[in-house]
Formats: C-alpha cells, sequence, structure tokens
C-alpha cells in the first residue's frame, strides 16, 4: 500500500539523474545484487553488484545521506581467488572510502526464503545445509531473509557512527 513519505524511483542505473530529489535521505540500504548465472557474464555481475551500488552511495552521501547499510556476502574479500567473493570485497573497501558517518555491512550466507525463479545449485545447497545444520557452526547456516532486512534497516535507522561489519552468525 502507498505511504505519503515513500516514494519508490524506478530508475535506468545505466543513467542516474544526479540532482534528483529522492537522493536527499538520512539513510540508504542497498540490496542489489545479482548471480553470475543470471548477470549473463562476470563483467554485468560486476556493474550490478559492484558500479550500480558505488553509484548510488556516491550520489545519496553527496546529497547528505549519513547511514549506509549494504547487503554482502560471507567471504567477501577484494583478495579472495573466488570472482564473487573478490567483487563483494571491493564494494566493500569502495564504499568505506566515501565516507559515510555510518557504515554497516551484513554479510550473510546463503538467504533463505522463496525466490521466484528456480536455482538448481542454491536449492542443492539449501537442502544440504538444512540436513546438515545440527553440526554445522552457525556461520554457515541459512539466514531468513527476514533477518536480514531486519539488521539493515536498524542500521539505517540508528546510523550509529563508524563502521560495523554483522556477519552470519549474528543474525542466524
Amino acid at each position: 500500500m502507498p505511504h505519503p513519505k515513500l516514494e519508490n524511483p524506478v530508475v535506468d542505473f545505466e543513467h542516474l539523474p544526479a540532482y534528483a530529489t529522492w537522493w536527499s535521505v538520512d539513510g540508504v540500504i542497498c540490496t542489489l545484487g545479482s548471480t553470475i548465472r543470471k548477470a549473463g557474464s562476470q563483467e554485468t555481475f560486476r556493474r550490478i553488484d559492484h558500479d550500480y551500488p558505488l553509484a548510488v552511495a556516491r550520489l545519496t552521501r553527496q546529497h547528505g545521506a549519513r547511514a549506509f547499510a549494504l547487503n554482502s556476502a560471507t567471504g567477501a574479500d577484494p583478495g579472495s581467488r573466488f570472482f564473487y567473493n573478490r567483487v563483494k570485497g571491493e564494494v566493500e573497501d569502495a564504499l568505506r572510502e566515501i565516507g559515510f558517518p555510518s557504515l554497516t555491512i551484513v554479510r550473510p550466507a546463503l538467504i533463505g526464503g522463496d525466490r521466484s525463479e528456480f536455482r538448481p545449485g542454491e536449492f542443492i545447497a539449501m537442502r544440504l545445509l538444512r540436513l546438515a545444520q545440527q553440526v554445522l557452526p552457525r556461520r554457515y547456516h541459512i539466514v531468513p531473509h527476514e533477518r536480514i532486512a531486519k539488521a539493515l534497516l536498524e542500521a539505517a535507522i540508528t546510523a550509529a557512527p563508524g563502521e560495523r561489519i554483522i556477519e552470519s552468525k549474528a543474525i542466524v
């Protein structure tokens, strides 16, 4: 249901308007992301998971945003051998350079919840993780999407000063 204080602009990330009034916000929650398979190439994946979030971060910070909360991934590391984890780590590092007074990075493992599309690899991983959940460390447990959303929303609203990294085991 629409709310009078909520605006949901539909944008073309390749042509973001620099001076739209909706960039003037207190906090930002970024859950933008894809899979390499869905993106179709590493180049497109990088654009979606790295370039677009950074463009939004820069524009909102220029317009006064004080808090940024990013949904990243377990294993995010700019030095990773794995392309996916390397891109996630690189976007985290680049966000640090933008200078948000409050930066929260949430790093869930596998995200639990219904999907509108069937992802065979994810389906198998979910089944295996559910079976092994009793013996696996918490950092490998499936993270309910509601808990991720709660952590991101809380971070953007409270805008606690400094940087926080919320690892998967803290939100399962």
